[in-house]
């Protein structure tokens, strides 16, 4: 692979094809398991089709985990879905079909299932293996599999900068 050389800037962004190094098939069983949600409080509103749980959340699905301070999921008339999960951090995992366990963390993370879209915010960190991707925020393509990590202000604790480690291939 070439690597154009990069100017670095205030906001460092990487945008990385790690379908070839990373890829993150989850285990395809998981999709046939029931939720389970446990929390300290859940409310449920049929007018706005939106339902919020707080105060340890936690969601199982299969070998797949969510652990968040607050999680709330938003139906659009289309029956497309938003799940937005916060916590310091919100901590997530999942075994994949080859390769072990993905995990990873952020002070938010929202789900978009109309594009597949996943957002960690805040401190973001993904991990599979050896393999670590961290940056004030990482975006995961579900269906392309193309992860992109950013780095935050200059002024904040990674000044700006995405940190990857890649293992080598065996």
């Amino acid at each position: 692979m070439t690597r154009k050389p990069t100017i670095l800037k205030p906001r460092l962004l990487c945008v990385l094809l790690l379908a070839a190094v990373l890829p993150a098939h989850a285990l395809t069983s998981d999709r046939n398991q029931p939720i389970q949600i446990e929390a300290d409080q859940g409310s449920l509103d049929q007018g706005n089709q939106s339902t919020e749980f707080s105060g340890n959340v936690v969601i199982k699905q299969g070998t797949m985990y969510i652990h968040a301070g607050k999680v709330r999921v938003v139906r659009a008339a289309s029956g497309t879905q938003t799940i937005t999960a916060t916590g310091s951090p919100v901590q997530f995992g999942q075994q994949l079909d080859r390769q072990g366990h993905v995990k990873g963390q952020a002070n938010r993370v929202e789900y978009q299932s109309a594009t597949g879209i996943v957002k960690l915010s805040g401190n973001a960190r993904l991990e599979r293996g050896g393999d670590n991707a961290r940056g004030e925020t990482i975006t995961y393509n579900t269906r392309t599999e193309v992860y992109t990590v950013m780095g935050g202000s200059k002024n904040n604790a990674n000044r700006g900068r995405v940190s990857i480690t890649i293992q080598p291939q065996n």
